[in-house]
């Protein structure tokens, strides 16, 4: 039964889930048709060693509008601010600390806000660096066909062998969580965005009544789209203009970033939880299960779905320029995932709360 239950699942996702796993859209470079003021916000928080080549490419960019960046620096204990260097078009924001109902990064987000003035913004972390077209081709996409928000997938770093066998992954679950065909279609309530770079419209995020709308999200990128959509239309695509130079060296590094946010992306439930890991068991565990063990209609189920898991996983290997085999072993990748994600569960009941930048969430403790 679980074999048949695991095949029409698979059958589902391969041919009518909006086709997450064919990887696209990108975002092409491109040239708008009009170049309106954009202020690009850069909320930081003890990012010394990537803060330099972030902004320097973000004062490179090659956009005939006029432009500034401002960067927010999150109450740094390593200089960060320091590191930025000087511009005419660079203004640097030392933040007060973080109130109680705040998540950091929309803190900071809300001061660079707060010293902007632009009828565009562009939201982009601190550890992304920008190909010189980058901006002319977010506005050139939010100018037409016109949309609110464009938010890309940027390029994740894909080098240490803990990165080359489970970040495609994470862009994989990504998409099938948040269909990006889904997404673009105004018709459909699905919603998402990815918060490596968000360029928006100020009149949409007026129409929501600002940043401190949703200024408690810890998936701030998804509570910021779903507030977007009920507006207007927003985009979501890959990004081969962008790329984050933050590193995941080790598997234990990948383990801590899935586990901080992965049960607060489940709202903090345990019905949830249960549903999620047995969701990926069905579609992940059980077609090698059958592969291995099973016999005859059971064998032969397993095997289909296996080979359907193994196609869809592909072109996300493709884009992340990965050998076609990893996909054979995604049941492995699967397992850690929600190994990871009940981590992130047992964090939360016993009150460890999730960590990052030496601030905890989810916890008694909201430093």
């Amino acid at each position: 039964m679980l074999a048949l239950i695991s095949s029409i699942i698979w059958i589902y996702l391969f041919f009518a889930h909006s086709n997450f796993w064919k990887s696209d859209p990108e975002v092409a470079p491109a040239t708008p048709a009009q170049f309106p003021d954009v202020d690009i916000i850069v909320p930081a928080r003890d990012e010394a060693e990537m803060i330099g080549p972030v902004i320097a490419s973000l004062l490179s960019q090659d956009y005939a509008g006029r432009f500034r960046v401002i960067l927010v620096d999150d109450n740094s204990t390593d200089g960060t601010a320091a590191r930025a260097g000087t511009a005419p078009n660079l203004v640097v924001i030392c933040g007060p600390p973080k109130p109680l109902d705040w998540s950091g990064k929309l803190w900071a987000l809300s001061q660079g806000i707060q010293a902007s003035s632009a009828p565009i913004l562009l939201f982009a972390d601190a550890d992304v660096v920008h190909d010189p077209r980058h901006l002319s081709s977010l506005v050139a996409r939010l100018l037409d066909p016109h949309v609110e928000l464009v938010s890309e997938m940027v390029r994740l770093n894909c080098r240490s062998a803990a990165e080359r066998g489970l970040i495609p992954a994470f862009v994989y679950f990504f998409q099938m969580l948040y269909p990006f065909a889904r997404v673009n279609d105004p018709r459909s309530a699905v919603a998402a965005a990815a918060g490596g770079t968000v360029l928006m419209r100020r009149t949409a995020l007026d129409q929501i009544g600002g940043i401190d709308a949703i200024k408690g999200a810890l998936i701030d990128d998804i509570a910021l789209a779903k507030a977007v959509k009920t507006f207007g239309p927003i985009y979501l695509g890959h990004s081969a203009l962008a790329s984050s130079i933050r590193r995941y060296p080790a598997f234990k590094d990948v383990w801590q970033m899935i586990s901080r946010t992965a049960f607060t992306q489940l709202r903090y439930s345990t019905a949830l939880l249960i549903l999620t890991i047995s969701g990926l068991t069905l579609i992940f565990l059980v077609p090698v299960w059958e592969v291995l063990l099973g016999h005859g209609w059971r064998f032969a189920l397993g095997l289909a779905a296996f080979a359907l898991a193994t196609i869809s996983f592909l072109p996300t290997l493709t884009r992340y320029g990965q050998n076609w085999l990893v996909s054979l072993v995604m049941p492995l990748i699967a397992l850690f995932y929600m190994a990871a994600t009940v981590d992130s569960a047992l964090n939360y009941w016993f009150g460890r709360g999730a960590i990052w930048k030496n601030r905890s969430y989810g916890a008694d403790d909201r430093t």
